[in-house]
């Protein structure tokens, strides 16, 4: 009885033994990779100021179970990737393996970079990032935040700007022109208007309309009025540039050429006129192609029951 039970026995010990070596296999595979010390592992090579800096940020708090050095977290591997081939040995004469980093050099597309961050940060973007022009256009997260600063530049006012103009051009240019809004001084953040983790899409702004996004600070432009004029209501940018300009008020053209855009200029007194072609040949400041302004100032709208002409 007990010849015939000893090969039943031994086969179910080599089953359980493969179970148990299976189940030791998945293990290593969840952890392969990884370093045995976390950020020890790390720090003993790279112990930089640039490195150290990110203690004095929320990517490193401990208590704060989010976050990758919070309790239980990868540390630096939760944003680098496993780590562990790359503080292992390595031969001489052997190349370090690489590890994931955020730059333009690290063998790394940016789609690979970017998971990293969206990882966590995934539930704070909208449509306004996913279809918008800076994935598009394969700008990383890297590219704008620095997630190894005390205070993250493009989280400042003052250093917001920067980071912007370093793609942005001719917005740059534009901000540096005499009548402009105050983000080149600091006293004014690009997201004051633009939102481009945000909904929309075509100009990522951080309103619906642009309207919209301009009442935010000029509410007094808003309305409704008795008597409209019909750019106002559609778009302010129709006169406005919004990012400077050379003539007051951030418009587009100086008056009477940025009204003439649309409305007529034949027989107005608008057109320039020599001082020869007006009545009794005496020049009037107001008719000597002065601007519109003068007779027209309230040309955002008026209450004014004779306002129909926008000129109370």
């Amino acid at each position: 009885m007990t010849a015939r039970r000893l090969p039943i026995l031994l086969l179910l010990a080599a089953g359980f033994a493969l179970l148990g070596a299976g189940r030791g296999i998945a293990q290593d595979e969840e952890t392969a990779g990884y370093s045995r010390n976390g950020a020890d592992s790390c720090l003993g090579c790279h112990e930089d100021a640039v490195t150290l800096a990110v203690f004095r940020t929320p990517h490193a708090v401990p208590s704060d179970p989010d976050s990758p050095f919070g309790h239980g977290q990868l540390q630096c591997e939760a944003c680098h990737g496993p780590g562990g081939a790359h503080a292992g040995r390595v031969r001489r004469g052997q190349e370090r393996p690489a590890i994931l980093n955020f730059d333009d050099d690290s063998g790394y597309t940016v789609e690979q970079q970017n998971a990293q961050c969206l990882d966590c940060h995934g539930d704070t973007l909208a449509a306004g990032w996913h279809n918008g022009a800076h994935p598009a256009d394969e700008v990383g997260c890297a590219d704008c935040h620095n997630s190894h600063a005390a205070r993250d530049p493009v989280l400042t006012a003052a250093g917001q700007a920067e980071v912007c103009f370093d793609c942005h051009r001719l917005q740059q240019n534009a901000a540096r022109r005499p009548f402009a809004h105050p983000v080149a001084d600091g006293r004014m953040e690009c997201t004051s208007c633009h939102a481009v983790h945000g909904e929309t899409v075509a100009q990522a702004l951080a309103q619906e309309t642009v309207n919209a996004t301009c009442e935010q600070c000029h509410a007094e432009k808003r309305g409704p009025y008795l008597w409209e004029h019909a750019p106002v209501s559609e778009d302010c940018g129709l006169c406005h540039d919004p990012h400077g300009s050379s003539h007051p008020g951030m418009l587009t053209r100086r008056g009477p050429q940025l009204c003439q855009g649309c409305h007529a200029q034949a027989g107005h007194p608008s057109v320039a006129l020599s001082a020869d072609g007006l009545p009794g040949a005496v020049p009037s400041r107001l008719l000597l192609g002065q601007n519109c302004l003068n007779c027209h100032s309230q040309v955002h709208g008026s209450n004014h029951p004779s306002g129909s002409r926008l000129m109370r």
